[in-house]
């Protein structure tokens, strides 16, 4: 029951807070992980902090007792009559009435067979379960019936038909010897076995159908159990014996298999027609509004095109929690509470969230536009919430690293509350969300390790998780990301302030409370910015997976569905592939640059989905693939019915049989193209979305496909069709070299020779040797128009972009200005070139991004040079700005499991002696600089925190930076410039002759000088700090004064600049800055002007008061 906290009430026992930023278990090993940080900017519309108004309800959940029946636990919460819950749903009548809805999700559950419905009616059964949203917002959950997991084996020459009850029995009764327990009391393992002709998908066998068996079972489990009897040739029949069965699609998801024999893609419309389907009303399993049962051959699936391609209102809940803990200690849930579960709701398709929530411990002061629900007991709290979840019913749940952190640390913490009713957080009554350790591995992201939370029926979508997937970034922050796709961030609150904003009163707490919702609100925004529902849930409808295989699963099962479903429709099987070796071939070709600076024109071809269109052009299959020429031979084909790759491999021409994987691909580009078109004419914003996350998806998938046949440790490798697609990409690119540079000549009248400078997987850069963009555009369609004709359809050559000027340094490392029109550039582009590693300082990004303007935008190489000459000379004079020479790099891992020793994991250590409350904790960032040291010193001992670094004046390590941040990219991008002077030229010379060395105010020379006071005049040594002036300089006073008392002004109105600035990022000008972001420039601006002023101060109180 929720209540609110009384004024003044007061939780017993001292608590010290820890914000969640610094405490977000990483992703990728369980480890720390990114710290959240504020971040991005609320909408204008949502305005948090205007004033509260008086007649302010603050409404309370409708109070309800929790029951527990005898048996399986199950919470029913009946029915709210809250606000937040879905529309009512109206009556409807099965025998008349359609019911159409969207699912969201699929899974299957074992229970007891329905009366009336197909399939196995004894002992327990599989039962598919999808859950959906219909037109008007009601959740609907369809338990689906008869369908049976099943796999293919071979099927031996002497096999009859008169074999199949004999070979039925013979591996019905080895199957239930071979159950260790059977507690779904199953007495038919086998339901049938049926004798029918198919072709293995893998090699060309003659367009001839064999013999396959296909065996249905009682349970997905025992798809196995079947495949290892059977291929260990444990099952004897009369007249057989006991032969090996090889099998056939046995290793296919029991959702895939039942997706593809029913026509269902991910997310895709349901439609059970009139007379078909009953409502369940009683025994009800669901939180859903509607449940009802239908026979898995009645329902119709629609193909998202059309009026089927739009997308149901689904509900998304953002939720971020705050904690409390001990200082210095990592929270742990047995023993820090929760103290705030900031909570947003929004429909897909609307703007603004229509549930702004805070659940709080203590009393919080009102917040305009969100509802404050006020708790004095955690349990309660949380349990509360556990309601909201189960009121609100969202289908999909997302936040920032909720996986790894939330959603873990909150069963846990109610788990040592004892709450009986918490984690029951998903859509089935009587099923606990329990928390799993699971291990993603794929080629994409490598090995990681990730905490998995059952909610059935609702969509878990971790902002995190998606980003690290699906973009490099420099940090994977909250604040960092939102900066960098929103261009906003926000105030990072330290922990130690937000003991002080729980520990104070509702006011302090209504602030905190603002910063947790801000929190909860920046992952629908990024969401929203991104189209991350819309691009994933067209990523499930083309490839045909559930919604939440996309997070879950790697890139193969995308393309193990597409192959599945093209099989069926030609009699195909798929065989089980035994993972060999990394067998490796050779990759795509790189034409070698000719590194430069070139001032004209540089035309760019790339040839259209160069991979797919080779295996479309070249009929590259498993259905087409020849062992060798005896083979085809052996199958009567002619010298011209089949080809032999660069690679040395065969493959049959489409004339006698079409391939699989060119048909795949053909469906796929001819339905993007469709999409693109239809995207032109569109005119609604999200229909708009809805087409462009359609023709992405689809632009991925054909891309996949390729990846797909190369992956050794996968379901189904082909060596030879990916050597083969590759030596046909490498043929292509030197065929197209050699065309170009063989017709664009001064002797077929053109106005130079043509000439190839680079050449990448798919794409070659010309020089004609033209003056004007204009020209060289007109050059580059003609050349491509003319090299496509060259070659089989459907690959083609287009002209795509114009550099000019371009600075080619590498392979796969250039930049120049982009142009597509030839008035003005696009963008200027770079690649390869390090103006965003992680683990270089600022000032790297700043000087390399200058030079590239000054280089390609205002065509001043030279420019460009002095430019870093002077920016080294600042450098080394110390007039670069500290917030310039920060390092940040993450703490992942303790001390004990990194290699080698670590600047960042050293500065650690040392700052924990000096506080450890303050002290980075794991998974924080650490950010750092470099201090000089005595020669010899390695790296990782003069790291230092950058605040210490101003408070004590520690000289910088310049020639560090110099060596090992500037040097490299420099001299990389000036190379092509000034050749084998650039080193002497920007690394040497008069401008790195002058530096300027502090002098430090802590360390071991720091206790044998003696500091003596000098005059603020001429800084000659005095004998009393009281003056402030020696004799000679006692005539110019006021003079010095005056020049003093300017320098303190002007140093006051940049503090009050930076203290603005800061007040207009955190959202709110008339409260203190709290704000310690260690990644923000600003912070370390203020922090110095802080010291400065505070010295500055000193030295005019050494004058006196003024006397007037």
């Amino acid at each position: 029951m929720s209540v609110q906290a009384k004024k003044g009430s007061t939780v017993k026992g001292p608590v010290k807070l820890l914000r969640m930023d610094q405490k977000r278990p990483h992703p990728n090993g369980g480890k720390a992980g990114p710290p959240k940080k504020i971040r991005g900017d609320e909408d204008d519309d949502m305005d948090f902090d205007d004033e509260f108004p008086d007649d302010y309800d603050m409404e309370q959940f409708d109070e309800q007792d929790f029951t527990e029946p005898q048996g399986a636990k199950v919470v029913d919460d009946g029915d709210t009559n809250s606000s937040w819950g879905r529309p009512p749903f109206p009556s409807v009548n099965p025998a008349t009435e359609n019911l159409v809805f969207q699912q969201i999700d699929i899974d299957h559950y074992i229970g007891p067979p329905c009366e009336g419905m197909p399939g196995q009616q004894a002992g327990r059964v599989p039962i598919m379960r999808m859950f959906g949203v219909n037109d008007n917002g009601n959740s609907i959950c369809c338990h689906v019936h008869g369908f049976s997991p099943y796999l293919y084996v071979t099927c031996p020459p002497v096999f009859k038909e008169s074999h199949l009850g004999a070979f039925k029995d013979a591996l019905n009764r080895v199957m239930i010897a071979d159950m260790k327990s059977n507690k779904e009391n199953i007495t038919d393992a086998v339901l049938a076995v049926d004798l029918t002709k198919k072709e293995s998908i893998y090699g060309f066998h003659g367009n001839k159908k064999v013999p396959f068996l296909k065996i249905t079972l009682a349970l997905p489990r025992l798809i196995a159990a079947a495949k290892r009897l059977l291929g260990e040739g444990k099952v004897f029949v009369s007249d057989i014996g006991t032969p090996a069965y090889e099998a056939y699609e046995s290793n296919i998801d029991f959702e895939i298999r039942f997706m593809v024999d029913t026509h269902v893609v991910g997310c895709s419309w349901i439609e059970l027609p009139a007379g078909s389907w009953s409502i369940r009303k009683d025994k009800l399993d669901t939180r859903c509004q509607l449940e009802v049962d239908v026979a898995w051959n009645k329902f119709i699936s629609h193909a998202p095109e059309g009026e089927w391609g739009r997308v149901a209102p689904f509900r998304i809940l953002s939720f971020d929690i705050e904690c409390a803990g001990r200082k210095g200690v990592f929270p742990e849930p047995d023993k820090d509470p929760v103290i705030q579960i900031g909570n947003m709701v929004i429909r897909q398709g609307e703007a603004e969230p229509f549930v702004q929530t805070i659940f709080t411990l203590k009393q919080c002061a009102p917040i305009v536009g969100s509802k404050v629900k006020s708790y004095n007991v955690e349990k309660e709290m949380l349990d509360e919430w556990a309601k909201f979840v189960r009121t609100v019913d969202p289908d999909i749940i997302t936040g920032y690293n909720i996986n790894n952190f939330d959603m873990p640390y909150l069963l846990n913490r109610a788990n040592h509350l004892k709450s009986e009713t918490f984690s029951f957080l998903g859509r089935i009554k009587s099923i606990r969300s329990v928390i799993k350790e699971s291990v993603l591995q794929s080629k994409q992201m490598g090995r990681r390790e990730n905490k998995s939370i059952n909610t059935e029926g609702r969509c878990q979508f971790d902002l995190l998780l998606v980003l690290v997937r699906d973009y490099k970034l420099r940090s994977y922050t909250l604040n960092a990301v939102s900066y960098h796709f929103l261009q906003e961030q926000k105030e990072d609150v330290h922990h130690s302030i937000i003991s002080e904003l729980q520990n104070g009163n509702p006011q302090t707490r209504r602030r905190l409370a603002i910063y947790c919702l801000k929190d909860a609100l920046l992952p629908l925004r990024l969401l929203d910015k991104l189209m991350c529902i819309i691009n994933y849930m067209e990523m499930a409808r083309v490839t045909g997976v559930p919604l939440s295989y996309l997070l879950t699963r790697g890139q193969q099962i995308k393309v193990v569905s597409q192959l599945l479903r093209k099989a069926a429709e030609q009699d195909l099987v798929l065989p089980v592939h035994k993972s060999a070796g990394d067998d490796e071939y050779e990759g795509a070709t790189v034409i070698e640059p000719r590194r430069g600076y070139y001032n004209v024109p540089i035309a760019t071809l790339d040839f259209s989905s160069l991979y797919p269109s080779i295996m479309m052009a070249h009929n590259l299959c498993y259905t087409t693939l020849l062992s060798s020429p005896a083979k085809a031979n052996e199958l009567g084909l002619e010298s011209d019915e089949f080809i032999k790759t660069p690679s040395g491999n065969y493959f049959v021409k489409s004339t006698k049989r079409k391939g699989l994987l060119p048909e795949i691909l053909e469906s796929l580009l001819a339905a993007r193209k469709k999409a693109k078109n239809d995207l032109k004419n569109e005119t609604d914003p999200l229909r708009k979305k809805v087409l462009d996350g359609r023709q992405l998806a689809l632009k991925i998938s054909a891309n996949s496909v390729y990846g797909f046949t190369g992956a050794q440790v996968g379901k189904l490798p082909c060596l030879e069709i990916s050597q083969s697609v590759t030596a046909f990409g490498r043929m292509m690119i030197a065929f197209t070299k050699e065309q170009v540079e063989g017709k664009y000549t001064l002797e077929n009248n053109y106005p130079s020779n043509a000439e190839v400078i680079y050449g990448d997987t798919d794409s070659v850069m010309v020089k004609f040797g033209v003056e004007t963009v204009a020209e060289a555009m007109e050059l580059g369609k003609e050349a491509a128009a003319y090299v496509t004709e060259k070659f089989l359809k459907p690959i083609k050559l287009e002209f795509e972009k114009v550099y000019f000027p371009y600075l080619l340094i590498n392979k796969k490392r250039y930049a120049g200005l982009y142009f597509t029109r030839p008035e003005v550039h696009d963008k200027m582009d770079c690649k390869g070139i390090e103006t965003v590693r992680r683990d270089n300082s600022p000032i790297v990004a700043n000087l390399i991004n200058t030079c590239l303007q000054k280089i390609l935008i205002d065509r001043n190489p030279m420019g460009a040079v002095d430019y870093a000459k002077q920016t080294i000379s600042d450098l080394l004079c110390n007039r670069v700005d500290i917030s310039n020479l920060v390092i940040t790099k993450e703490l992942t891992k303790t001390e004990k499991e990194y290699a080698a020793k670590q600047a960042h994991v050293e500065l650690a250590n040392k700052m924990k002696k000096r506080d450890p409350g303050t002290a980075p904790k794991l998974g924080d960032r650490v950010p750092f600089v470099i201090i000089a040291g005595a020669k010899g010193t390695p790296a990782y001992e003069k790291a230092e925190d950058p605040i210490y670094v101003l408070e004590n004046s520690l000289p910088i390590d310049y020639e560090y930076y110099l060596t090992n941040q500037l040097s490299k990219p420099l001299l990389r991008i000036f190379e092509p410039i000034l050749g084998e002077k650039a080193e002497s030229q920007l690394l040497k010379g008069d401008h790195t002759r002058s530096r300027i060395i502090t002098h430090s105010k802590v360390g071991a020379m720091a206790k044998f000088i003696t500091k003596k006071a000098s005059c603020v005049g001429c800084k000659v040594p005095i004998t009393s700090a009281s003056e402030a002036l020696c004799k000679h300089c006692k005539m110019r006073e006021g003079e010095i004064y005056m020049q003093h008392i300017s320098t303190l002004g002007a140093l006051e109105e940049k503090f009050a600049r930076l203290w603005t600035q800061c007040q207009r990022c955190q959202g709110s000008i008339h409260e203190e800055v709290i704000c310690t972001s260690r990644d923000c420039p600003i912070f370390y601006m203020r922090k110095k002007v802080q010291l400065e002023l505070a010295d500055q101060d000193k030295v005019i109180q050494r004058f006196g008061a003024p006397a007037w």
